[in-house]
């Protein structure tokens, strides 16, 4: 567990995350983080950085790439499409992502475009009919089972955020019971010093 007070320095959060002090100085660069410094001006970590590094240690062990890990971190609003790599769909936070209706819009989609294809290479006649039907059947297989993958990565990703979240409320909350109870002691200890006197 993290200290929610400790200020951390790059070989302990090397430790910590697995990642080379040179790697992490590289991914405050390559993900813009803003990684505070002392009056000396070295770097410190407090959780809320470790946390940030282990969450795009999580993302690249899912498969991500950095630049979509980037894409995440900066608009965390903003999801994966299944269109390319570097492509994004926004999605509210408060919808609901209906993957069953998203799957069957693209299946009937597919169906339509092997249906065309299919009666347009049967009407010309073509000696090959069946090796192109068989070769449209593969295709639609195939790019059903891509649409299951990248629906997978949109999930995964969701998960990740929400698990993200929890975590930071939970450290808000930390903070503010310690904070609460120190004011508690500084009250019991300024009411034990007035009694004290009378």
């Amino acid at each position: 567990m993290l200290d929610l007070n400790k200020e951390y320095t790059i070989s302990e959060v090397s430790d910590l995350t697995g990642y080379a002090p040179h790697v992490l100085r590289y991914y405050e660069k390559e993900f813009d983080l803003e990684v505070p410094r002392n009056d000396s001006n070295h770097r410190y970590y407090t959780y809320k950085e470790i946390e940030l590094l282990q969450y795009i240690k999580m993302l690249q062990d899912k498969g991500f790439s950095n630049k979509q890990i980037k894409l995440i971190i900066s608009s965390p609003e903003l999801m994966l499409s299944n269109q390319e790599e570097t492509s994004l769909a926004t999605v509210n936070e408060n919808s609901y992502l209906d993957t069953y209706q998203l799957a069957r819009e693209i299946s009937m989609t597919l169906e339509e475009e092997f249906f065309d294809k299919l009666f347009c290479h049967i009407s010309q006649g073509n000696e090959q009919s069946i090796k192109i039907i068989e070769e449209l059947k593969d295709e639609v297989v195939m790019l059903r089972n891509e649409l299951n993958s990248k629906e997978r990565d949109v999930l995964i990703c969701e998960n990740a955020k929400l698990k993200m979240k929890i975590k930071e409320k939970t450290y808000e909350i930390t903070e503010l019971n310690n904070k609460l109870k120190k004011a508690e002691e500084q009250q019991g200890g300024f009411f034990k010093k007035i009694f004290k006197h009378s």
